[in-house]
Formats: C-alpha cells, sequence, structure tokens
C-alpha cells in the first residue's frame, strides 16, 4: 500500500503547481482507522475554529500536510489516508491547534518527565501515542497565497529581508510618533530591535559585522527610549539610554532623556550628573538646563518638607500614645 492514498470527494478548480513559501488556508478533519473509524480532530470546532494556515518549504512539524496540499487544487475537498509511521507527530500538532487561543494558564505544558508519568493532557491523544495507527485527513483547500501576495511573517525572511526591514520599520515608527501614535510606534521601534538583536546574536561581539548592527540599533533604542519616557516607565528610559551610552558616552539625546528618567525615579545625584555633562558638551542648552537643575533643587526642598512633616506627625502621634 501506498503511503498516502488520495481519494478526491470534490474536484477543485484549476491545479496550479504550489511552490516553496506559499501561504495555503485549509480546514481539515482527522479520523483514526481501525477496526472503528473515529473522528479526532476538526478545524472548525478545535481550537480558534479557523482555518488552519501552512507556509510550504518551512518544515512544518508534520511534514505529511506539505506532500498533501501539493496534490491538491484550490477548492477541492479530498481524503487522504495516511500510513502510521508518517503522522507520529500529529497527537503534538494535534495538542497545539486545539489549544490555539486559550488562557496561558489553562493550558497543560509536557515535558518528557511527564509525557511518560500523565501523558499530553488528552486521552485520545495519549492513546494514538500509546498505539499509533494510520490516520486519514479529510482537506479542504480554501485559498492558496504566493509568497508576494501576502505579508510574511517574522520567521519567515532571510537576513537581507530582515536588513531590509528595519530602516522600513523604524520610518514608521518615526512617522506613527509624529502623528502622536505613540504606543503603535514603540511598536514599531520594538520589532526593528528584535530583528537586530536577532541578526547580531549571530555575530561575535565587536566584529565589524557586529559593530555595524549596533551602530543600527543605537538611534532605534534611543527612539524607543523616547515613547518609554511619555509613558513615565523610567527604569526602561534608563537602561535603555545607558546602553547607548556605552558605546556613545557623548550621545546628548541619551544623556537628556536619562536625565529626566532619573528625575522620574528620583535618582536626583544621577539627574544632575546627566544634566551637567549635557551642559558641559552643548553650552548652547545652559539655560534650559539650569531650569532643570532648579527643578530639581526645588524637589529637594520640597521633599524634604514633607519628610519633616511625616516626622513631626509620628513624633506628635508618639507622645499622645505615650
Amino acid at each position: 500500500m501506498a503511503p498516502i492514498v488520495k481519494n478526491i470527494i470534490h474536484a477543485g478548480q484549476k491545479y496550479i503547481p504550489i511552490v516553496d513559501g506559499s501561504k495555503a488556508h485549509f480546514h481539515f478533519q482527522t479520523w483514526k482507522l481501525g477496526p472503528e473509524r473515529a473522528l479526532i480532530d476538526d478545524s472548525r470546532k478545535i481550537g480558534q475554529k479557523e482555518p488552519m494556515m501552512l507556509v510550504i518549504g518551512h518544515k512544518f512539524k508534520l511534514e505529511v500536510w506539505e506532500s498533501i496540499i501539493k496534490m491538491m487544487a484550490v477548492g477541492e475537498v479530498s481524503s487522504f489516508t495516511v500510513q502510521k509511521e508518517l503522522v507520529y507527530s500529529y497527537p503534538f500538532v494535534s495538542k497545539t491547534l486545539r489549544e490555539l487561543g486559550q488562557e496561558q494558564h489553562k493550558i497543560k505544558h509536557s515535558c518528557t518527565m511527564t509525557l511518560h508519568t500523565e501523558g499530553i493532557g488528552y486521552q485520545d491523544l495519549d492513546d494514538l501515542i500509546s498505539n499509533p495507527c494510520d490516520l486519514e485527513f479529510v482537506i479542504e483547500l480554501l485559498k492558496v497565497e504566493t509568497s508576494d501576495e501576502y505579508e510574511k511573517e517574522l520567521w519567515q525572511l532571510n537576513i537581507e529581508e530582515r536588513l531590509k526591514l528595519i530602516p522600513e520599520l523604524k520610518e514608521k515608527g518615526n512617522k506613527l510618533y509624529a502623528e502622536k501614535q505613540y504606543n503603535d510606534a514603540e511598536d514599531a521601534y520594538r520589532q526593528a530591535l528584535g530583528i537586530l538583536e536577532q541578526l547580531m546574536i549571530r555575530e561575535r561581539k565587536n566584529d565589524e559585522e557586529w559593530i555595524a548592527l549596533n551602530q543600527l540599533k543605537l538611534p532605534i533604542l534611543l527612539n524607543y527610549a523616547q515613547c518609554k519616557l511619555l509613558k513615565d516607565d523610567y527604569y526602561a528610559v534608563i537602561e535603555h539610554c545607558s546602553t547607548v551610552l556605552e558605546y556613545d558616552k557623548d550621545n546628548e539625546k541619551a544623556l537628556y532623556r536619562r536625565a529626566r528618567a532619573h528625575v522620574g525615579a528620583w535618582n536626583p545625584d544621577e539627574a544632575e550628573e546627566d544634566f551637567k555633562h549635557l551642559k558641559a558638551l552643548n553650552p548652547s542648552l545652559a539655560v534650559a538646563i539650569d531650569k532643570e537643575l532648579d527643578n530639581i533643587r526645588w524637589l529637594r526642598k520640597e521633599k524634604a518638607e514633607q519628610e519633616k512633616t511625616a516626622m513631626r506627625k509620628l513624633f506628635n502621634q508618639n507622645n499622645v500614645e505615650t
């Protein structure tokens, strides 16, 4: 018997070869074969109850699905009987699909130890692991998009495509920031930084390639820090600006934003140090910086008065209790 046996239930449209990079959208049913044919999964009833999406050529855990999809035409409904040797991974794929959209705390995670002692949390799937058998997939191929017809997810991009995306995301963030859409701008900067971190981890620190990527990263990190500053996320601002200053100790934007964050986190000594450093670098900012330093002095005085008042109240309360 052939490893995969196809039976057409409903003929589709004209067959078009499905190449690597294409995204297939399909509904499926999975049937367990044996003495009795039993339904295991139906994509319309499990998980998010949405069609399955599969990018061809990206080594999906259940590789046989790629082979099946390549045999089909859009609009076709077919049944595929598949030998058990090709579907050993199906229980784990099924578990993932069933749990899509569930709240995190409800999902049962399985390591090797619990797999042997408790299974993966679904009796029918545990039985399938213990007693592998042939499976039947009933597939309805809804749509196929070529690689240039849909926006690729990050994991699908090669290195060149990721490098090209970085300035696009930066420009997108800048535009959104100018439009005062700060959360969306922050998200664009975060995506760009995520790509850069992935690329940098592949390189040896301080090698030429790593340095070039770091130079791309620093201005985006500064923009990201500004978004954080607007949300009063002071410790994140301090961390990111410190990273910039590690490689560019006289960066004026990093000094100013870190100083402002130090004020917000109430680290007055550090704030004064950054403002004074900035003033020495750029005397034309003296008037603005002096106002910031005056504000710190005023805040120091106000906090000292608040502490005196609090101590006075505590002292008076103790005297009353005595």
